[in-house]
């Protein structure tokens, strides 16, 4: 038997990225994985910029962008791949310094986070065990192991579990935690072909819109091509194996290139599902990706959205273990993520309905709406943005009901007077943006409380970004989320936990100010 702070059930990227926010505060983890290495096959494709700025938050800014590409946007196409609508982003640069959307390799990224786990002396990572059960008792959770290798048993005692385990969690089962059907369920076959001949499309996802065989077509990689085909009833993966078989499907694209240039990677068949866990949190065991929720992929947000669930997490996690923070702020966990997960799986639902469904009648409708939607005032801006919803109000989100704030929304990654983006300032702690002067009372007590202050001058991002928000000054989580924004700093300075762990022991940036 050993004891550990946090064992984490699974190395995908949820976990992995868990494991790296707490080994950048220091907290021991282990962190335990049936496969022995990083799974090979290929699944989630993209992410926006929101989740672009958490991996560069585990220092992987430079390693991601050599494995990325941006995407230019979304292209709406019927069944003989007319353009009905495009609605483009920022293929460079959004509002935290990234580009608004990117493509991406999955087994690459988990190779960069694998290597990246590397620097945290305090997280361990065992390939090739599989957790057997979960039981909780007065001193902290039982987690029995068995090793894949050599079937030797063993079990560890941890103060918390997390459960990234996947859509057959064991965790999730090992808590009586059931999934809530938000009445969604589709068969897609899946098709990653590779090739060295550029097949010369728009570099944005095209989705076709026909209910009789609706699909999506998507540039990944250099050589790498992402198709996605919705199956109808009786077809498996198995009647597309081969390239003589799945040739029709693809040829809209590949109508020039010939059948030996076209080299499959892989042909699956995934049911995609809209579901959400009725319970995140059970004691000392937490739920956390899809463990915890299950999306459609209209909108490019399954993956991505297990990686907010470990950047919420982690430094709440991380304080109650060092003693900054009380043990109910892992309350706010399951409020504000399971809020926002369910408003994305809906979304993703309503987009992938509206794009696909309603038969011939449908069909109809979108090619004589579809083309008008650039009509819309604001339209375009809306199906392109990439920010998120505001988080549920919490202990940790504080705003009056019906009344427009910031809390719960994430601060930009603005660029601050030549010192870097806000995350290279704020460093993982709490930070307080204001564009009102600090007395000499209020900035020793932010100093006191182990916070950074950054400056909001007049005509910087951050000061529009205040004045949009009706607010002159926020409290800004380590997530990156606002806790509190006034009109001014009353109040404010007391909403800031003491020096903590709520910054991280890595470089932690000195905080920054024009006063």
């Amino acid at each position: 038997m050993s004891a550990v702070c946090v064992v984490i059930v699974g190395a995908g990227p949820t976990g992995l990225t868990a494991a790296t926010l707490l080994g950048q505060y220091g907290v021991e983890c282990l962190l335990l994985e049936r496969w022995e290495s990083v799974y090979p096959q290929p699944r989630a494709v993209a992410l926006d910029d929101e989740v672009h700025r958490i991996l560069a938050r585990l220092g992987l800014r430079e390693e991601f962008a050599a494995i990325s590409r941006p995407h230019r946007g979304l292209r709406l196409v019927d069944r003989s791949m007319r353009v009905l609508a495009e609605f483009r982003r920022d293929g460079e640069h959004g509002r935290h310094g990234y580009p608004e959307g990117s493509m991406f390799d999955q087994p690459e990224l988990e190779a960069i986070l694998r290597g990246n786990l590397r620097r945290y002396g305090s997280v361990t990572l065992r390939g090739g065990t599989e957790v057997t059960a979960l039981t909780q008792g007065a001193g902290g959770v039982r987690v029995d192991v068995t090793d894949r290798i050599t079937g030797t048993r063993y079990h560890v005692v941890a103060d918390y579990v997390l459960g990234c385990d996947g859509a057959n969690s064991l965790t999730r089962a090992a808590v009586g935690a059931r999934m809530q059907d938000l009445r969604f369920t589709q068969r897609w076959l899946v098709v990653d072909v590779a090739t060295d001949v550029d097949l010369g499309h728009w570099e944005g996802v095209h989705q076709v819109c026909d209910p009789a065989r609706a699909a999506t077509y998507m540039r990944v990689g250099s050589t790498r091509y992402r198709w996605e085909f919705r199956l109808t009833p009786g077809e498996t993966d198995e009647d597309f194996r081969d390239i003589t078989h799945l040739r029709p499907l693809i040829m809209p694209w590949t109508r020039d290139i010939p059948a030996e240039a076209l080299h499959i990677l892989r042909v699956a068949e995934y049911t995609f599902r809209g579901q959400v866990a009725d319970r995140w949190r059970d004691r000392r065991v937490f739920l956390l990706g899809d463990a915890a929720h299950l999306t459609p992929p209209f909108i490019g947000q399954g993956m991505s959205a297990g990686l907010r669930d470990a950047m919420n997490l982690a430094w709440k996690l991380a304080g109650v273990l060092d003693g900054t923070l009380p043990d109910t702020v892992l309350d706010t966990y399951q409020i504000e993520r399971k809020a926002h997960a369910r408003a994305m799986i809906r979304l993703a639902i309503l987009l992938g309905t509206a794009m696909t469904g309603g038969g011939r009648l449908g069909n109809i409708i979108r090619r004589v709406v579809t083309p008008r939607w650039r009509l819309i005032p604001g339209l375009r801006q809306q199906v392109m943005h990439s920010a998120t919803p505001a988080l549920r109000r919490s202990a940790l989100v504080l705003r009056q009901r019906l009344r427009r704030s910031l809390a719960g929304t994430l601060c930009p990654n603005a660029v601050v007077d030549g010192a870097g983006r806000f995350d290279d300032v704020a460093a993982g702690r709490f930070a307080l943006v204001t564009s009102i002067v600090p007395s000499v009372a209020q900035r020793a007590e932010i100093e006191r409380r182990g916070a950074v202050m950054v400056a909001a001058p007049p005509g910087s991002q951050l000061h529009r970004w205040l004045m949009q928000g009706g607010a002159c000054a926020a409290v800004v989580r380590p997530d990156g989320t606002v806790m509190r924004a006034r009109r001014d700093l009353r109040g404010l300075c007391a909403a800031l936990p003491l020096r903590g762990s709520c910054g991280t022991r890595a470089d932690a940036a000195v905080g920054h100010s024009e006063w």
